[in-house]
């Protein structure tokens, strides 16, 4: 069954595809410009999020973890410091500011933020429809000229009920996916660490018992895990399998973070390829594979007192990779290798969470045909202007931009909230200037 929801003469300006932070901002922007969902209101902008409600992270929102960038870069301050869509105005809303304040920090809790976001999105919940997973879109052709998408979505709950909405732009924000490492299957045992909270506390309501738990990974969600499972499962060994030596402190010093200062993807943007290699090669530190240094001391702390007690739980198995992950009938074996000496071990465990990482989805799991009218440069990737918006095809009217999966064109911030306030002023700038006609006086 397929409900046509707008047709040529009922068409969105623009359609977001995702309704994590990054499209959230932006609904913020453009509903601060005025802009509604409504038919016959001038500029129309809607989104489109697969899942029930607004959710960002839920697996990994542990109760004492902080979030690792400033309350200020919140979905607006950075853009419009006035807004009432600020961090503080939500404080203030929910009677903490005081309390927060006297924290003396610049970091929120991690479920605080997530409130925050939720508090955000339940204000402009007029722009967004949840459960409506986009399955396909589709260009639509006049004289010559694809001038607008028809997109379809369904119901996860419902699939075989779909709706097709026309638009003239598309804003694709579908974030990241789990990585896993080739012939990875996730299952009851074996898990990405995207699940913990739910899979961990499945276990704990079930009573389980854990004797042994792997996680692979050097990062900060890879501690985090290895932190959690350690709380949680007191009775057992949590061995934390990396490459490295030792787990690498983050760089957050002031002149390193200037990598995501606003200013900053100006200039990544208009550099050569090969500077923006560097760029991204020098500052990775910055992100990926490091953890904070009070997580790292903590644990170290624990190692030690473990020692002294002589009942050591947490084993870090450093400079070693898992080889092999063999399912017996009520545990998983686990062959490690510590590489220096290509000596092998198999650990007999009840679980193995890969803290492996996230990755931008294709554009083409999204967009479908339409990707094939995106440009593309002479390393295969898209072609973006400094606004997010798709180089596309000549007869190509229609528009396309991007939240995320722009790190060859942006930087570093594509896919982390540094920006995101900033970005989202962009694109809605963008918008409007593309669609002055439509835009309400």
């Amino acid at each position: 069954m397929t409900t046509l929801h707008s047709g040529p003469d009922s068409t969105y300006d623009v359609l977001g595809i995702g309704f994590g932070p990054s499209n959230l901002a932006l609904a913020i922007a453009l509903h601060e410009h005025g802009v509604t969902s409504r038919e016959g209101d001038g500029f129309r902008a809607g989104f489109l999020e697969r899942q029930p409600r607004f959710g960002w992270h839920r697996g990994m929102l542990i109760d004492d973890a902080t979030m690792q960038v400033s309350f200020l870069k919140d979905l607006v301050t950075m853009r419009d410091p006035t807004s009432d869509f600020s961090f503080l105005c939500y404080l203030r809303d929910r009677g903490r500011l005081v309390d927060f304040l006297n924290q003396k920090t610049l970091f929120p809790l991690r479920i605080e933020f997530h409130d925050y976001f939720e508090w955000a999105a339940a204000r402009v919940g007029h722009l967004v429809e949840y459960g409506a997973e986009v399955v396909s879109v589709r260009p639509v052709t006049e004289d010559g000229e694809v001038r607008w998408f028809d997109v379809t979505s369904r119901d996860p709950a419902a699939p075989e009920r779909t709706t097709v909405r026309r638009t003239r732009t598309l804003c694709v924000a579908t974030g990241l996916e789990p990585h896993l490492p080739p012939g990875v299957a996730l299952s009851e045992r074996v898990w990405h660490n995207s699940e913990l909270l739910p899979r961990v506390d499945q276990l704990l309501r079930a009573s389980t018992p854990v004797r042994r738990a792997v996680v692979l990974g050097a990062g900060q969600s890879a501690a985090e895990a290895v932190d959690y499972l350690h709380r949680s499962f007191p009775g057992a060994e949590i061995c934390s399998v990396f490459a490295k030596y030792g787990y690498t402190p983050a760089d957050d010093s002031p002149f390193a973070n200037r990598i995501f200062d606003p200013e900053a993807v100006d200039v990544y943007y208009g550099a050569p390829p090969q500077v923006k290699r560097s760029l991204y090669d020098y500052h990775r530190g910055t992100n990926y594979s490091v953890v904070d240094m009070e997580l790292i001391e903590s644990l170290s702390r624990t190692m030690y007192q473990e020692k002294v007690q002589g009942r050591e739980r947490l084993r870090m198995m450093n400079v070693s990779r898992i080889r092999e992950v063999a399912q017996g009938t009520d545990e998983l074996r686990v062959t490690v290798e510590f590489l220096p000496t290509g000596e092998r071990e198999v650990l007999s465990s009840d679980l193995i969470v890969y803290a492996t990482g996230y990755q931008p989805r294709g554009i083409g799991d999204h967009l479908g045909e339409i990707a094939k009218l995106c440009l593309r440069d002479d390393e295969d990737q898209l072609r973006v202007g400094r606004d997010h918006r798709v180089e596309t095809a000549a007869h190509v009217t229609a528009g396309v931009y991007l939240q995320g999966g722009t790190e060859h064109t942006h930087g570093l911030t594509s896919t982390l909230l540094s920006t995101t306030a900033v970005r989202a002023g962009e694109i809605c700038s963008s918008l409007l200037a593309q669609n002055a006609g439509s835009l309400r006086e």
